[in-house]
């Protein structure tokens, strides 16, 4: 009788532990973490994200980057000929900048009025008036214009011209041209450090430049091994520290100032935009294939800490973060199956079903600060 009672025991024991592990809420790359003493893994904690709401978006079109301006909560969107613009408070669309197709991203210039859109198809950028989104004026840039970015200390935008492997200057007061610089690669996301710098990543050579936004020259190239195909980029400034989104699925830390690696960590597959908020330290990556948030924290500007993985939706591969609330802003579609192939375009992407464009609102309700950095 008393092996019998042991045995039921020894049962429900094990039955209680494997129920535990099932139910565990998160699922992170833990196993798959860089081996460096830079970075770790919080087993026990986790960010606090979750989905907050949905907003829906009309228009079916492909998408892009996304801006916000934090003082009207107005959330500008790059939608496939226009540019949508949501009030993330309210949950409508309050407006939109149209003709421009192939749009890829927005800059935004508080101190002068004034938002700047990249065109890819035009082969321009499109000038609007920050309060009443009217069109004011347009500026030739290199082929393909794609990231953009403002520089305050120059007051000059910046756009990353995918085709022709190079940059384009333009005074953003007067929309005037005021140079190309060539960058011997294609380039992605770029950021600027408020101190006369852009910092770009070439997708194509896996390299990080640095730009001297006043003399529109290339002033350092620097590896990003073991980051293949870099994407996204973000920058914590205060400690000129470079956070690059990599296809294979890392995210590269660099110091902005000697152009090393400090060391990687790993997210999700599918990468196209990478955010750090200084108020909670931490790093964050969309990734679109994985359908993932990855959020790393930053304890000391050499070393990270890897919390969890958020679950998004398939396809929400670009973010904007709300640095006042932290607040974090992804857009996606429900898909259906791919069109056939044809000898134009072998391998066809997933139709987009119609109606089904969405804002994904993601807040934080607790979870681990940053530490003393």
């Amino acid at each position: 009788m008393r092996k019998t009672f042991a045995s039921i025991f020894a049962f429900i024991l094990l039955a209680v532990v494997l129920v535990g592990l099932a139910f565990r809420p998160h699922t992170s790359f833990a196993p798959f973490m860089n081996a460096s003493v830079s970075a770790s893994v919080a087993h026990d904690d986790v960010s606090g994200y979750h989905l907050l709401k949905r907003i829906p978006v009309p228009g079916d079109p492909s998408w892009d980057y996304l801006t916000l301006d934090a003082l009207t909560h107005r959330l500008f969107i790059a939608h496939g000929t226009k540019v949508d613009v949501v009030n993330v408070e309210t949950d409508k669309v309050v407006g939109e900048i149209p003709d421009t197709p192939g749009v890829h991203g927005v800059a935004l210039a508080p101190d002068l009025n004034r938002g700047f859109v990249s065109v890819g198809r035009a082969a321009q950028v499109t000038i609007f008036d920050l309060k009443t989104l009217a069109t004011i004026g347009t500026a030739k840039t290199g082929e393909n214009p794609d990231a953009i970015v403002y520089d305050p200390a120059t007051k000059r935008v910046f756009t990353m011209n995918g085709r022709s492997d190079d940059a384009t200057a333009i005074n953003a007061s007067t929309g005037d041209v005021v140079g190309t610089i060539p960058l011997g690669g294609k380039p992605e996301f770029a950021v600027a450090d408020g101190k006369g710098h852009i910092f770009v990543n070439l997708e194509d050579k896996s390299e990080e430049l640095q730009i001297d936004s006043k003399a529109l020259k290339v002033t350092k190239q620097w590896s990003m091994a073991p980051c293949q195909s870099p994407s996204g980029l973000a920058m914590d400034v205060t400690h000129d520290r470079l956070f690059a989104g990599c296809r294979n699925q890392l995210l590269a830390v660099m110091d902005a100032k000697a152009g090393r690696v400090v060391t990687t960590l790993p997210i999700g597959e599918g990468v196209d935009a990478n955010r750090f908020d200084p108020g909670t330290g931490y790093v964050l990556s969309s990734n679109g294939q994985s359908a993932t948030v990855t959020v790393i924290r930053e304890d000391t500007p050499d070393k990270y800490t890897f919390l969890d993985n958020i679950p998004t939706a398939r396809g929400a591969r670009t973010m904007e973060v709300n640095f006042q609330t932290h607040e974090v802003y992804l857009v996606t579609a429900q898909f259906g199956p791919p069109p056939a192939a044809t000898a134009d375009n072998p391998h066809p992407r997933p139709a987009i079903v119609p109606g089904t464009f969405v804002v994904l609102v993601l807040t934080r309700t607790s979870g681990p600060m940053k530490m003393k950095r």
